[in-house]
């Protein structure tokens, strides 16, 4: 089926049927991880990540839809699990590439108010300093270059993908993925990304890494050479020399014509066959990765909601953060 009858005429549950079960992270948050390695997965590609005593927050979207409009566009599944106001204190924001479901207007408008330094690739900051933020707090970062953040150490790695918000500023940006490391930790966020064989590399420069965060949503055959999907991110994985490998963009908006829970089934599916370390926390889940012990496949939880004459308000009417 052509891509335009597929969107139209599929029939994927594309959207969750019931209320995404999430937890609050608040509580946990206030005390420290006993191993000094927690990672907090708050939707998307949204990922509060504490490292030896510093916070990263990752490609942050707190706002409503992913959409350069507040009224259409794919609007969110599912509530924050904490709002930006409710984060711990920050250490560093990594910002992927310009895309919308990784640049949120609204975010960063309320972020231009904080004082917390960002890291992003090279051009992304123009787009940041038109929402507010000073040019002082903003480093941009060409492939295989470095930054030092305190005791945070960040490299832009190469990515496959591309970049844009508008008709007219296609590829005017850099898209990056990023290895962010402590003193004892290191972490790798692919933003988003197809298969490269760049990734055998940065492997064998930068790693092992402690956890791994790859993108498995919002995929399809006709773009699988700037998205993963769950297949191609278990590939990637293996060249980066495997370890942990926390899936990201996916169960927060529909961006594909696969079902909402389809990246993480296939995922966990292929990786019980392949021997594949995955963890697949709640939304909102504080939790330190070498603490876990197995995948939990809280989407299987997710039921109908019974019809009402009256009408109800599902988690994706929740109102913006």
């Amino acid at each position: 089926m052509p891509i335009i009858g597929e969107y139209f005429f599929g029939n994927a549950q594309r959207n969750p049927p019931g209320a995404l079960p999430l937890e609050r992270p608040l509580e946990v948050w206030a005390s420290a991880p006993d191993s000094g390695f927690r990672t907090t997965w708050l939707g998307h590609s949204t990922v509060l990540l504490e490292l030896d005593g510093y916070r990263v927050l990752t490609d942050p979207v707190f706002g409503d839809r992913a959409s350069p409009l507040s009224f259409a566009g794919p609007k969110r599944f599912h509530p924050v699990p904490a709002t930006l106001a409710q984060l711990p204190p920050l250490d560093l924001v990594v910002l992927s590439h310009d895309h919308y479901d990784h640049l949120c207007a609204p975010t960063w408008r309320a972020l231009a108010r904080t004082h917390v330094p960002i890291v992003t690739a090279l051009g992304v900051g123009a787009h940041l300093e038109r929402l507010g933020v000073a040019a002082e707090r903003i480093t941009e970062l060409d492939w295989h270059e470095s930054a030092q953040f305190g005791g945070l150490h960040v490299t832009a790695t190469p990515s496959q993908h591309f970049s844009g918000r508008g008709l007219g500023d296609r590829n005017r940006t850099l898209w990056a993925s990023w290895v962010i490391a402590s003193q004892r930790r290191k972490v790798f966020f692919s933003g988003d990304t197809g298969p490269s064989r760049e990734f055998e590399l940065i492997g064998q420069r930068h790693g092992p890494f402690d956890l791994v965060m790859l993108e498995v949503g919002a995929f399809h055959e006709s773009w699988g050479n700037i998205h993963l999907g769950p297949a191609k991110a278990l590939e990637v994985f293996q060249m980066l020399g495997g370890g942990t490998l926390l899936p990201v963009h996916w169960g927060t908006f529909n961006l594909a014509m696969h079902a909402w829970d389809e990246p993480a089934e296939t995922l966990l599916a292929l990786a019980a066959h392949s021997g594949s370390r995955v963890i697949t926390p709640r939304l909102g889940a504080a939790v330190e990765p070498e603490h876990i012990e197995r995948a939990l496949p809280w989407w299987r939880e997710v039921k109908a909601e019974p019809c009402s004459l009256l009408g109800g308000r599902s988690s994706a009417d929740s109102e913006p953060a």
